[in-house]
């Protein structure tokens, strides 16, 4: 039907950026639910009420389209942490907290999108893994910094250096990371009971060596150093 020379009910212009965000929201539900080489072009298509060549044209291939998922929903994850850290508060461990409260939370209301992030990208190919890592540093870089914080603010932070710091915060985020499968399978964990169970086993034990306090085999040995235990007394 026209009316004043337009047609009524025609559909409306959909932009560019507007569509693609569509497509992809669309496609990182179809990649969590098959997996990347079960997955469909011509589902996540037709989900999306658009052609499978609309699909390519705007996401280039499949491989495309996945990159485009990975990178989207890694940047979330990684802004979700930066946000809360920088709103966290002042001192070191408040600020990790609260990134990684928002790195759980993230995982509990976004499965799909951790299941492509997490369980799928690292089995495909290397332009995938590649972004994969990216998101991976950023956050690492992230945690690093504030670890590194607490340790120069702390009594005895002379003991530890940014090797110690670095060794910390690749310790975090993979336990972080071997964590949401746990939460999977405990999902009357809440993401900020999970953060303080984290908070306690990495940070309390990092404080206690900052006091001085080591562990090594035979028992511990309060005042050693940190990167290495004593020596054993020499044979007389």
């Amino acid at each position: 039907m026209t009316v004043n020379g337009r047609t009524e009910g025609r559909r409306r212009r959909v932009p560019r950026q507007e569509r693609e965000q569509q497509i992809i929201d669309v496609a990182v539900t179809v990649f969590a639910k098959r997996g990347y080489h079960a997955a469909s072009v011509d589902e996540i298509a037709e989900l999306a009420g658009i052609s499978k060549p609309m699909v390519y044209l705007y996401l280039d291939s499949k491989e495309g389209l996945f990159l485009a998922c990975l990178r989207r929903e890694a940047d979330r994850l990684v802004a979700a942490f930066q946000g809360a850290a920088q709103a966290g508060g002042g001192a070191p461990e408040l600020r990790l907290h609260a990134g990684l409260s928002a790195f759980f939370a993230f995982v509990a209301e976004h499965r799909d999108s951790w299941v492509v992030l997490h369980r799928q990208a690292s089995e495909l190919s290397e332009a995938i893994a590649s972004a994969v890592a990216d998101a991976r540093r950023a956050v690492m870089a992230q945690v690093a910094g504030l670890v590194s914080d607490g340790i120069a603010e702390s009594s005895g932070g002379s003991q530890l250096d940014d090797e110690d710091a670095d060794f910390v915060a690749h310790a975090l985020v993979g336990a972080a990371d071997s964590l949401t499968d746990w939460m999977g399978g405990h999902p009357g964990q809440s993401p900020e009971g999970v953060t303080l169970r984290l908070m306690n086993m990495v940070w309390v034990g990092m404080g206690r060596v900052l006091e001085g306090e080591v562990w090594v085999p035979g028992g511990r040995a309060a005042g050693a150093s940190a990167s290495a235990p004593s020596p054993a007394p020499s044979p007389e």
